[in-house]
């Protein structure tokens, strides 16, 4: 048994040129559901319980799209998938105190180099 293998998918990060113009489309011409902006270069939806984050791509991210897995234990996952060999950015952090949680992460990238990462919501 592996350590993702009851993380459920909760969020995927799409990488735009103009997110303005792809928060037009994914809310006006596709009719996802538009859940909240994080100023001018985050948007965020909800299809069909899965987050969707359209962003422009920064840093280390460029030119990929990312999986977040759900986990309930962000510092013991993370431990076991080091063991594992994977590569990660850091340790897991906090990203953002929302009025009912806090949002942890943790960057790794996967076998061909795409960013995936793991996310706790801490209440």
């Amino acid at each position: 048994m592996g350590p993702l293998e009851h993380a459920r998918i909760g969020q995927i990060a799409i990488v735009c040129k103009d997110v303005a113009r792809a928060r037009a489309f994914y809310r006006d011409t596709l009719g996802v559901p538009h859940l909240f902006d994080a100023g001018p270069t985050l948007s965020f939806f909800n299809a069909g319980g899965t987050r969707l984050m359209l962003s422009v791509a920064e840093g280390d991210a460029s030119g990929t799209s990312a999986l977040y897995f759900f986990v309930s234990d962000i510092e013991a996952v993370q431990r076991e998938l080091v063991n594992r060999g994977v590569r990660f950015f850091g340790q897991p952090h906090i990203i953002a105190k929302m009025p009912d949680h806090d949002l942890w992460l943790a960057e790794f990238r996967d076998s061909e180099d795409n960013v995936m990462a793991l996310m706790e919501e801490r209440r």
